[in-house]
């Protein structure tokens, strides 16, 4: 079964929508320049008791950076973008955590490391993901390590990915939102009910 993460979550019912709909994470976004931006107090209280793993998306962090924002929230998971994100995972990595590390699509993957799997999500300039627009998934078929397929998922169209990708998971945002931080529920509960059938 396909597993199944809804980030960028700004509101406690919202966290809990993605929860009670089935989603194995949650993603709680720090990047500064983010319409999903959430603070580590904000993080923290979001993720309080929930039963799904917990995901910090941070751009540009160093290693201590993101071992201190996992230290405050309790997360457990991280999810590394832009300068230095691969040396700041083998950090993260040994300190027990798991990393999502974000490489754009049609880019050669490294060796699979264990606790540490790629996310492909579309780029666009000045974007970390979220950009709402899938890519040619043509990029994604093939791999054979486990990864992440993001980038303009929603519930009609994430069947087909799955489908043609096979990817170990699927991440979503702004296709399930009706404004930027705020998740339409509707559209959550399809949305991870859809991937884990397909």
């Amino acid at each position: 079964m396909t597993w199944v993460k809804v980030c960028g979550l700004t509101r406690r019912d919202d966290v809990e929508a993605a929860v009670d709909s089935g989603a194995d994470a949650v993603g709680f976004v720090l990047a500064p320049d983010s319409p999903r931006r959430v603070d580590l107090d904000m993080a923290r209280d979001l993720g309080r008791g929930i039963p799904a793993v917990r995901v910090l998306v941070v751009v540009d962090a160093s290693a201590e950076e993101a071992l201190e924002a996992i230290k405050v929230t309790g997360a457990e998971a991280v999810q590394l973008h832009g300068e230095g994100a691969l040396a700041a995972a083998r950090t993260v990595l040994a300190a027990g955590a798991m990393v999502l590390l974000a490489s754009p699509p049609g880019a050669q993957l490294g060796p699979a490391v264990p606790g540490q799997i790629p996310i492909i999500d579309n780029r666009k300039a000045g974007m970390h993901g979220g950009t709402g627009e899938a890519f040619d998934w043509s990029l994604a078929e093939g791999i054979t390590q486990r990864f992440v397929l993001a980038g303009g998922l929603g519930p009609d169209n994430v069947v087909e990915a799955i489908m043609r990708t096979r990817p170990w998971g699927v991440d979503a945002s702004s296709r399930l939102e009706s404004a930027p931080g705020v998740k339409d529920h509707g559209m959550v509960h399809r949305f991870v009910q859809e991937a884990k059938r397909a």
